[in-house]
């Protein structure tokens, strides 16, 4: 147990325009003793966790809580962060066992690999039809508007049962909801509930014509209600989408740059390890007194464990800021850890590989239209991606 000295609190981890990523300061809070304790914009003071094996620990826990209704969890503001099951029913990542298992069995089977692997064939056909249409309009894109964005928008639509003309509506959406800086709490009030009723509707319309999608077999199972499916959804359109593209444009910023490990498969998994792009998505609050690296947590203690510092912890990783693939390392958290592990991480990782595969064998001439210093990287949001990519041919 470390003493009772108490330690100096740090500002609360929003990105700074310019600053790399993961920042430097998570490396000099990882030499610290015990947890580093910061204060949330409302004024509450939480602790961060960035070491992997304390991060590990927090996630597998029993005495610590996902569910944003426990007293002292972190609540970055009224729309960010976990919502509460009386705003958004079915948003199953705030619950704990056994409500949080009831969801997780109902969905696991929609993405085991056998699963994802059937999907393949039309992921690549997805795929080469922006690329078709990228090699069509001329010389360059914004690889994030004409490409990243839109496979995750188009592969999980088509595995829900949205209709591709809707997705411009949930990227905006999507966009307006995760960004810190540049949306307001009003403006991502109105996203999420202009989502929520359009996936009401949705739910309806499957209930009285189901059809070969997740919609209509989840209402099938009758293990979720259709209250509790609208959440449900949501949340898989949020987490497959703005997360998955954000993977996808860093990680063909990082082949560019690393062009030794093009056609790599391992790249994939590198690439989610060192651009960790969920970096402060799993916040939690101890509801028992725990012990986590020798430093005592209080039942009522908001708890963030940081993915980003994790996965860069020296004590886990050789040589964490260097973008390897070959490492032997495969232990990262940039799907989480424990029970609340990403659900869809098998079909993450397969639109990811396929994507790299298929972009640079027919562009093998890819190459960023900008000096990579000069990249819009995303400072205004909860999950950290690129704002465009202008690349040429």
């Amino acid at each position: 147990m470390t003493g009772t000295a108490e330690p100096k609190t740090v500002p609360f981890p929003l990105r700074v325009p310019g600053e790399p990523f993961p920042p430097p300061r998570y490396e000099e809070y990882r030499r610290r003793e015990g947890l580093v304790p910061t204060q949330l914009p409302n004024g509450s003071r939480v602790w961060l966790v960035t070491r992997h094996a304390e991060v590990r620990a927090v996630l597998t826990s029993k005495k610590i809580s996902a569910n944003p209704d426990r007293e002292g969890f972190p609540h970055i503001s009224d729309t960010m962060g976990v919502p509460r099951q009386e705003q958004i029913p079915g948003w199953f990542v705030g619950l704990d066992s056994p409500e949080h298992d009831r969801f997780r069995k109902a969905l696991i089977p929609e993405f085991t690999v056998r699963r994802v692997r059937a999907m393949r064939p039309a992921i690549e056909r997805t795929v080469d039809e922006l690329i078709d249409q990228m090699l069509a309009a001329g010389d360059s894109a914004d690889l994030v508007a004409d490409f990243a964005l839109p496979v995750p928008s188009l592969v999980i639509s088509t595995l829900l049962g949205i209709p591709p003309v809707d997705r411009d509506f949930f990227e905006s959406r999507t966009r307006t909801l995760v960004s810190i800086r540049t949306s307001t709490e009003q403006q991502r009030d109105t996203a999420a509930k202009e989502l929520l009723r359009y996936i009401n509707r949705l739910v309806g319309i499957k209930a009285q014509w189901p059809g070969d999608d997740l919609i209509s077999r989840l209402l099938a199972t009758g293990g979720i209600s259709a209250q509790e499916m609208t959440g449900v959804l949501m949340l898989l359109l949020i987490a497959g989408h703005e997360t998955t593209a954000n993977n996808i444009a860093l990680g063909v910023v990082s082949l560019l740059l690393n062009p030794q490990w093009i056609g790599d498969q391992r790249a994939v998994e590198e690439t989610l390890r060192f651009h960790s792009v969920a970096d402060l998505v799993s916040l939690r609050v101890a509801v028992e007194d725990v012990e986590i690296g020798g430093h005592l947590i209080r039942a009522g203690e908001g708890v963030i464990p940081l993915a980003a510092a994790a996965n860069h912890d020296e004590s886990a990783f050789a040589c964490p800021h260097a973008f390897d693939p070959a490492r032997t390392e495969r232990h990262h958290v940039a799907f989480g850890y424990g029970v609340h592990q990403c659900l869809g991480q098998n079909l993450v990782r397969t639109e990811m590989e396929i994507v790299y595969r298929r972009l640079f064998e027919r562009i093998p001439t890819l190459a960023l239209a900008v000096p990579v210093e000069e990249l819009p990287l995303k400072y205004d949001g909860v999950l950290y991606g690129l704002h465009e990519l202008p690349v040429r041919w």
